[in-house]
């Protein structure tokens, strides 16, 4: 006779085991809030606070710029759907958040390999907006490179960590291959401005990996070399370059954008008061930060970077005494590219940064980058969770800023 057990819905054994599994579901949500750095979250969702209000802004003046004589698009439109987006980045956020290190390096070694196979995939199958072919329509349009983003900090970060079992593997060449291969596929899309991204990435993880002064200062030295190679082969980098020192076209924008951004003074205007913005080309994405300006102020704006300036700074102090190396060069490659990302943004709206088509995270308006933006901070969370009475003995970000070995 059959020993399995049957229990009906009320039934004490279907009950016992309900109890048990809300019982540990609140211890697993009891260790994720004792171990989550509670203050980076707190930084994140104060500047996603603040892109809600940055999108309610600007979303009148892409609305009304998108709209034509025969379709009036909802001047709210876009705050509708950054809303949607950013509920679901926020389910994102969290659920990732709870990750174990573990299960947070296998998400991204996997997430960096199909982003890769995607990235090959977008001159086939990829479509076009703005005069790039950056995107793939599954059901839902994305930016593979949006994706690849916390994917290859992870990627590299566990590569690195190959040597503390063999001195002899070559990994530098290896995340180097990797950095050159993901180089090539965005700039045939054209995207300079993620390429840079990457770039900076890998260069902050490789230094960080210990290798020589020596070293480094040849990898500076080629990094000038094809940027200076990328302006005489590549068009695309030729004609913003020069319109940016010129006063061509691309250099109308960001100008506009400066303007606008300059228009409110230190306080605003006041929200929907602005009047620049309505001139102003994608003001819910990439030049929301000007939005900010006209509207809010300077003083906020300031703030803004602010917040990121402290997210950076969190985590590296996260970092500081942390003993696990891939946990150190995974966490300051998300959070350089979290910091770079901004940090260009921000440069392109003061006039001081050619062009470049990229958004600033946890705040512009955003569909699918929402939510890699959002995988990549709970992404972030994950890595850095510790047990707050566990004692560290081997300092970690300060050992990596001392005197280096050539170990490459």
């Amino acid at each position: 006779m059959s020993t399995e057990r049957f229990y009906l819905p009320n039934s004490p054994g279907s009950r016992g085991r309900s109890e048990q599994f809300r019982g540990a579901w609140r211890d697993e949500v009891k260790i994720w809030w004792r171990e989550i750095d509670k203050a980076l979250l707190v930084l994140v969702l104060m500047l996603m606070a603040i892109g809600t209000a940055a999108v309610a802004a600007a979303s009148p003046a892409s609305a009304d710029q998108l709209s034509t004589s025969q379709v009036t698009l909802d001047e709210f439109l876009f705050l509708k759907q950054h809303l949607v987006w950013q509920m679901l980045g926020l389910v994102v956020l969290f659920g990732a958040s709870m990750l174990t290190r573990d299960q947070a390096r296998r998400v991204g070694i996997i997430l960096a390999a199909a982003m890769l196979v995607a990235l090959v995939l977008v001159p086939f199958i990829g479509f076009e907006r703005n005069g790039a072919q950056r995107w793939i329509n599954l059901g839902f349009s994305f930016q593979p490179s949006e994706f690849l983003k916390p994917g290859f900090a992870i990627l590299l970060a566990w590569i690195l960590t190959w040597r503390l079992r063999d001195q002899n593997l070559p990994v530098l060449l290896f995340v180097t291959g990797i950095m050159g291969l993901v180089g090539i596929l965005l700039m045939a899309q054209p995207n300079l401005g993620a390429t840079l991204l990457f770039a900076g990435v890998w260069f902050v993880l490789v230094l960080l990996s210990g290798v020589s002064v020596q070293l480094i200062a040849g990898l500076i030295g080629s990094g000038i070399a094809l940027l200076t190679a990328t302006y005489f082969l590549y068009d695309n980098a030729r004609y913003r370059i020069d319109s940016f020192l010129s006063g061509g076209t691309a250099f109308d924008q960001v100008d506009l954008a400066e303007r606008t951004l300059l228009a409110g003074g230190w306080t605003g205007s006041g929200l929907w008061l602005g009047i620049r913005k309505m001139s102003l080309p994608e003001a819910h994405t990439d030049y929301i930060f000007s939005v900010i300006g006209e509207e809010f102020g300077l003083l906020i704006c300031a703030l803004i970077v602010l917040l990121y300036l402290l997210i950076v700074l969190r985590v590296l102090l996260r970092l500081f005494d942390e003993d696990n190396l891939f946990v150190l060069l995974a966490g300051a490659g998300l959070a350089t590219q979290i910091g770079g990302q901004a940090f260009i943004n921000i440069l392109v709206n003061l006039q001081l940064f050619p062009s470049k088509g990229m958004t600033l995270p946890l705040v512009s308006y955003g569909g699918s980058s929402t939510i890699a933006v959002c995988l990549t901070i709970g992404l972030l969370l994950a890595i850095t969770r510790r047990n707050p009475f566990l004692q560290r003995e081997t300092p970690g970000l300060r050992a990596m800023l001392g005197p280096k070995e050539d170990a490459a």
